[in-house]
């Protein structure tokens, strides 16, 4: 029987698990399955499961991955803290007056809801609850006021605390530190994009977002401030403790946890409330978690098989200056993201792309921005945008056909955003940059 080589292993593995993958088994199964199954075959039983057996534990005591459940707690007691109604009715009270004015303040509440929420399906499932409702009943199309919340959901990806950055710093070995403030002026510049999408939206056709009839003073738009302070004070200790290097990011999650559960508490939160907020951030985290472990597991097969070096190698062999293979990349990424979400897609993806993409002279934190919104995109296009499909099972009424329609001006946008990034690089990586040691 003709022995394969670790080569034509490499490439049966890929082809087998994205048939998995797309058949419907869960990426963490089909993963560890075909890693294991991959490393077997390439160094034997006892060699190949020893390495997989070692995986979880090892992976689980990692420092930079006890970031993530800070942040997603944060997530969940703002909520139950009711911060996101203070946020949306501040921005409704301030903004509501423009053209497409619900939409705006939408964008802008979700994205102040984003700097305490690493979730963009969390951020896209309350905003669901709280905005469309308004949308609507302003007169609002229901294309346009889900596909606002759909798009503006995603944001929680960029804006620092992002799960997903601090995925793509630990496949990567980078600072979890300096992607995550790397991740907030492309936020901030993200949900201008959109606001400015918004505002000529409303213009060429004022009857889909009309402007609320509501007059506010000053007096009661000043008195809504107040509610924002609580996710000013997260942003505040997150950026401020990172930036000057007071704290890790992993104790300035936790400091921004302890803030909003003492805001949680002074406004009445009770225990129900956070025994539901610890729950779901365990299973959340658990599923993360999990997620990690199997495509980790993928990842050493990939290694023991070669495939990254011969796709760097490839990659820098092309004839083409660098920028048009990044296009090409990127462009892979868009077909990807229509089949995977995003967390899988970049867990396997990176550990084969992300060589070359350094070989190729492309700075890593630069990259990580970009990848994270390419997979911000992968949330809202059909048939797998999870953003979609949540904003559709909280809103019944709405169609998930109708709400891809409505994201689709967003997903211009993002493609815009990117080309915003490409050409004006130093966007992401100043603030990092600026970062003290």
């Amino acid at each position: 029987m003709m022995e394969l080589s670790n080569d034509t292993i490499g490439v049966i593995g890929v082809i087998a698990l994205l048939v998995l993958v797309f058949i419907g088994v869960r990426i963490y199964i089909a993963a560890t399955l075909v890693g294991l199954l991959g490393l077997v075959a390439m160094i034997g039983w006892e060699a190949g499961a020893g390495i997989v057996g070692t995986i979880p534990h090892s992976k689980s005591v990692s420092y930079t991955l006890s970031v993530l459940p800070m942040f997603i707690l944060i997530g969940y007691l703002a909520f139950h803290a009711g911060i996101t109604h203070l946020l949306f009715d501040a921005a409704r009270k301030w903004f509501g007056r423009m053209p497409g004015g619900l939409a705006i303040a939408s964008v802008l509440a979700t994205a102040g809801f984003s700097a305490v929420s690493g979730a963009s399906t969390a951020t896209a499932a309350v905003f669901s609850r709280i905005a469309i409702p308004e949308m609507l009943s302003a007169g609002y199309s229901p294309r346009i006021a889900a596909g606002v919340v759909a798009a503006a959901g995603t944001l929680a990806t960029l804006i620092p605390p992002s799960a997903i950055l601090v995925i793509y710093a630990l496949i990567v070995e980078e600072s979890v530190g300096r992607l995550l403030l790397a991740g907030f002026i492309p936020g901030i510049v993200s949900a201008l994009i959109y606001v400015a999408l918004i505002l000529v939206w409303a213009k060429i056709d004022p009857t889909l977002a009309p402007s609320i009839k509501d007059r506010y003073t000053w007096s009661e738009r000043m008195k809504s401030v107040p509610g924002t302070f609580p996710v000013l004070a997260v942003i505040v200790i997150i950026f401020t403790a990172m930036y000057l290097g007071w704290a890790t990011p992993t104790e300035a999650g936790a400091l921004g946890a302890f803030v909003v559960f003492v805001m949680a508490m002074m406004k009445g939160m009770r225990f129900g409330a956070l025994k539901d907020s610890l729950l779901e951030t365990a299973k959340l985290t658990v599923m993360i978690f999990s997620l990690i472990w199997g495509v980790l597991v993928f990842v050493r097969f990939l290694g023991f098989a070669g495939l990254p070096e011969h796709f760097t190698q490839f990659i820098t062999s092309l004839p083409y200056d660098p920028w048009v293979v990044m296009l090409f990349i990127l462009m892979g990424y868009v077909i990807l993201g229509m089949f995977m979400d995003a967390i899988g897609m970049l867990l396997l993806t990176l550990p084969v792309v992300y060589p070359a993409v350094m070989a190729l002279g492309y700075d890593s934190i630069w990259f990580g921005i970009i990848v994270v919104k390419m997979a911000e995109v992968c949330l809202v296009t059909p048939p797998i945008g999870l953003n979609c499909f949540v904003v559709s099972a909280v809103r019944p009424d709405i169609p998930v056909s109708t709400v891809f329609r409505g994201v689709g001006p967003f997903v211009i946008a993002d493609f815009i955003t990117v080309g915003v990034f490409l050409i004006w690089p130093e966007l992401i990586t100043w603030l990092p940059n600026q970062m003290l040691n």
